[in-house]
């Protein structure tokens, strides 16, 4: 009844990792020839079944034993829910006729869950299974979409019972007319206007819409998470590399789809008026005084504000202002990205994938400084192909992301950039991308410490503690054994042909690059 629920909402897949509470569940997907994937840790399961839903606009869904299996999972759920990805997690649960007696991995979860999803409960009866899968799934769709979470007892779980099929049912905000006027007023009538296109932008299929109004107005538009590459990088307004100078100069910024935290200084653009458009109110910031916030489904406000009559400000100068500095800072980055430093620098690294990586990859970041720096030098040409943690900034993301992607792109080159640090948390899953014949490439920045904490220790405090790896590991060597492949660089002049091989090797291929630990990168944000 549950899969029949999933199949309802369009679920495709499920990812799992074996355990005894759901069986039934892996019975079902069995008999029906349904896809199930397993991994080696819960965490990746619950990664993988938010790669599916950020790039498929649809739920994902992640199925896990009791007690371990679902707390293994939490952080998948948290960043699911800060990354507003309508995933449903299906967990396991000690049976309700001897609940308190001590069976084995008897835990209440939804207590541990409730703070992180848009909806989680205990199904009390086999025959509320289809209602109960069909109201979670409602949640995790409706408005600014998030992670949903039911646990089913035991005997529920492996009892018999009847209920109806239906597909969700998904809810949406609607802008006030008025606030919606106010805030295309205001970037109309600009003099520096800037939009800042967030993830909830490709979440919300309001991709055309932020063109239209881009284009309408005459705005330069920069971007963050998933809303990289909603405008192509040849657009006369994509910009990416003078956003310091668009922020510091704006007279309006309006940021939509994405919250005004730490990424962009907390929404603080000097005298600049802040427009706030947000999929629904209570994600309004509150330690911001909006000029105008409209709430409500994205598509339809960004519609509504394209279909402004008022006057109107040309911005011809002020976009060639931008554009100037934009080739400024562009030219400098192709210089860095072309450099034959020893050891080598990040900036290299992305220069050479630069010219390998299809208009259509999805690439993934895990990891801090290493990839920090591929926001910096790589610009996505298409939404939907960027995956990063986001801001909850959780580390060991990238295997099951990459699962994700290579189930939802079975074509397309999937290309995860890993810094040593976070190979740690997950590159174990490698063996089930090579189990399940999930080729991807990984490429390791390899600078033998926790780059993201060594540094500023060193600033702070003039020394550093808990910040060092192992300098030089072969993580190539890890991939082979798990039966995959891949190799170590440690000359610039190698990476070309090591990207060429593991792109055309057809199996899970680690790059290995031994990067300069000295090299640090130049951080503007802050913690808080």
């Amino acid at each position: 009844m549950a899969l029949a629920a999933l199949k309802a909402a369009g679920v495709k897949e499920m990812f799992t990792l074996s355990g005894g509470h759901v069986f039934p569940l892996y019975d079902a997907a069995h008999q029906e020839g349904f896809p199930l994937y397993d991994v080696r840790h819960e965490q990746s399961a619950v990664f993988a079944a938010e790669a599916v839903a950020k790039l498929q606009r649809r739920p994902g869904v992640a199925v896990l034993t009791a007690g371990p299996g679902v707390t293994n999972g939490i952080s998948g759920i948290t960043s699911a829910f800060f990354n507003a990805a309508p995933v449903l997690v299906l967990g396991g649960r000690a049976p309700q006729f001897r609940w308190g007696a001590g069976s084995l991995q008897e835990i209440d979860h939804v207590p541990l869950v409730s703070s992180i999803t848009k909806h989680a409960a205990t199904v009390p009866s086999a025959d509320a299974i289809t209602a109960a899968v069909t109201e979670a799934l409602s949640a995790s769709l409706s408005g600014h979409r998030g992670p949903s979470f039911l646990d089913f007892p035991l005997d529920v779980m492996f009892g018999f019972g009847e209920g109806n099929v239906e597909a969700p049912k998904v809810g949406s905000w609607q802008a006030d007319p008025e606030e919606v006027k106010k805030a295309a007023g205001l970037l109309a009538q600009a003099q520096r206007p800037a939009i800042i296109a967030g993830s909830d932008v490709y979440g919300a299929n309001a991709v055309e819409a932020l063109r239209a109004l881009a284009e309408q107005f005459s705005v330069p538009v920069y971007a963050n998470g998933m809303g990289r590459g909603v405008l192509p990088p040849e657009h006369r307004l994509a910009f990416s590399k003078s956003r310091r100078a668009a922020l510091s100069d704006a007279d309006v910024v309006a940021v939509i789809g994405t919250p005004l935290d730490f990424r962009l200084g907390f929404g603080d653009f000097g005298s600049a008026k802040v427009v706030h458009v947000v999929a629904e109110p209570r994600l309004r910031a509150g330690h911001v005084e909006a000029a105008a916030s409209p709430a409500g489904d994205l598509t339809l406000t960004l519609q509504a504000m394209a279909r402004y009559t008022g006057d109107q400000t040309g911005h011809e100068d002020w976009i060639a202002k931008l554009r100037e500095a934009e080739s400024a800072v562009a030219a400098k980055h192709a210089a860095e990205m072309e450099a034959d430093s020893d050891p080598i620098k990040p900036a290299r690294v992305y220069g050479e994938l630069r010219k390998i990586l299809a208009a259509d990859a999805v690439t993934i970041g895990d990891g801090g400084d290493f990839v920090s720096y591929a926001g910096r030098y790589l610009e996505p040409a298409q939404p939907g192909t960027w995956l990063d943690p986001g801001p909850y900034g959780c580390l060991g993301t990238g295997m099951g992301y990459a699962m994700g992607a290579r189930v939802t792109y079975p074509d397309r080159q999937i290309c995860v950039l890993m810094g040593d640090g976070a190979a740690g948390f997950s590159l174990m899953d490698v063996e089930s991308l090579v189990r399940q014949n999930l080729p991807v490439v990984i490429v390791v920045g390899n600078n033998g410490i926790w780059g993201l904490e060594k540094h500023p220790m060193q600033a702070m405090y003039g020394y550093d503690v808990a910040a060092d790896l192992q300098p030089g590991l072969r993580y190539d060597e890890v991939v082979k054994a798990l039966g995959g492949a891949g190799e170590t660089v440690a000359k610039p002049g190698e990476l070309a042909g090591a990207f060429e091989r593991a792109f055309a090797s057809g199996v899970p291929y680690l790059v290995n690059v031994l990067t300069d630990p000295a090299d640090q990168y130049p951080r503007s944000a802050n913690l808080a």
